[in-house]
C-alpha cells in the first residue's frame, strides 16, 4: 500500500537523475526510484533517494509517481504493458505525473486508465537544457485538473522554475510538442543562414551570430543551440539532446496537426533534414548536427 507523502520516480536518464536529485533534495520527501541501469540509483544513493527492485515497487510505496522515460513506447510498456503496467497496481489516492514527451492522445488514453482506478493522472513535460535540469530551472508545462495541478505545484518547482498549467489532460503534451516543433525549425533556420555565411565568405559566422543576437532575430535557440553548438560545430553524442529524439518529438507533433487536419510543411521538411542527418551516422548526436546535412547538400 502507497504511503502518504513517498514520492516516486521512475526513470533516471540525462534529465531524469538531476530532476530526481532536485526532488529530493528540496521536497524534502522520501523519494523512491527505479531505473533499469543501477549507476544513476547508486549515483542519487548520497542524496537520499531509495533505489527500487522494479516499477511495480515503486506503484507500491508511492503516493505520487512521476515519470520521465524516452517516448511513447517506454511509457507505453511501464503504465500499459506486461500485466497490465502501473494502471493495474495503483490504488484509489495515488496520482503518476508523465514528465516524458509523448502524444496528446496517449495522455487522455493514460488519464482513463489511471482514472477507471481510482487514481489521478496529469501530463508535464520538460523544457530547456541538461544543464536545466540540474540547476531545477526547467520550464513544465501540466496538462491536467486545477485542483491536481495545485497539489502537484510545490513539487514540480523543485525540479522548474516554470511550471504552467496548460489546461486539461494532454494540453502540457500538446505545447511541449509545438515548442519543440519550433526549436527545431529555429535550429534549421540558424543552420542554414550559418552554412550561408560560411560558404559565402560574405560575412564571418561569428560577427553574424552575434549580430543576429542585438536584433529581431535574437532568441533562446541562437544564444543557446547557435552560439554553443552549431557556431563551434559542436555536437555531442553524450548528455546531450540527439537527433532521434527531436525527430520522435518532431513526428508527435506531426500526429497531433494530422489529426486536427493541419498540414505542416516546414515541420516535414525539418523532419527531413533530420532523417537525412540519421540516416548519416548522426542519430545519436545533438541534432544541431542536421548543419552536416544543410553543408553538403
Amino acid at each position: 500500500m502507497a504511503t502518504a507523502g513517498v514520492l516516486g520516480f521512475i526513470g533516471l536518464g540525462v534529465m531524469g537523475e538531476p530532476m530526481c536529485r532536485n526532488l529530493a533534495r528540496k521536497s524534502g520527501a522520501t523519494v523512491v526510484a527505479f531505473d533499469e541501469r543501477p549507476a544513476p540509483l547508486a549515483a542519487l544513493a548520497a542524496d537520499g533517494v531509495q533505489a527500487a527492485a522494479s516499477t511495480a515497487e515503486v506503484a507500491r510505496r508511492a503516493e505520487i509517481v512521476f515519470l520521465c522515460l524516452p517516448g511513447e513506447p517506454q511509457v507505453r510498456a511501464v503504465c500499459l504493458g506486461a500485466g497490465g503496467g502501473l494502471a493495474a497496481l495503483v490504488e484509489p489516492g495515488q496520482t503518476v505525473v508523465d514528465m516524458s514527451t509523448c502524444p496528446v492522445a496517449l495522455a487522455r488514453e493514460l488519464h482513463q486508465a489511471f482514472g477507471a482506478r481510482g487514481a489521478a493522472f496529469a501530463d508535464a513535460p520538460i523544457a530547456r537544457t541538461a544543464q536545466a535540469a540540474r540547476d531545477g530551472t526547467l520550464s513544465i508545462m501540466v496538462g491536467g485538473e486545477p485542483a491536481l495541478f495545485a497539489r502537484l505545484r510545490p513539487f514540480l518547482g523543485c525540479m522548474g522554475s516554470e511550471v504552467t498549467h496548460c489546461g486539461g489532460v494532454g494540453a502540457g503534451q500538446a505545447v511541449k510538442l509545438m515548442n519543440n516543433m519550433v526549436v527545431a525549425q529555429t535550429v534549421v533556420a540558424l543552420a542554414e543562414a550559418l552554412a550561408v555565411a560560411r560558404a559565402s565568405g560574405a560575412v564571418e559566422p561569428r560577427v553574424l551570430f552575434e549580430t543576429l543576437a542585438k536584433g529581431s532575430a535574437d532568441s533562446f535557440v541562437l544564444r543557446n543551440h547557435g552560439m554553443k553548438s552549431l557556431l563551434p560545430d559542436h555536437h555531442p553524442t553524450e548528455g546531450a539532446f540527439p537527433t532521434r529524439y527531436i525527430l520522435k518529438d518532431l513526428s508527435y507533433a506531426i500526429q497531433l496537426a494530422e489529426s486536427a487536419g493541419v498540414a505542416l510543411e516546414q515541420a516535414a521538411t525539418t523532419r527531413r533534414l533530420l532523417e537525412a542527418t540519421a540516416a548519416a551516422g548522426w542519430s545519436e548526436a545533438y541534432y544541431t548536427a542536421v548543419i552536416r546535412t544543410i553543408e553538403k547538400r
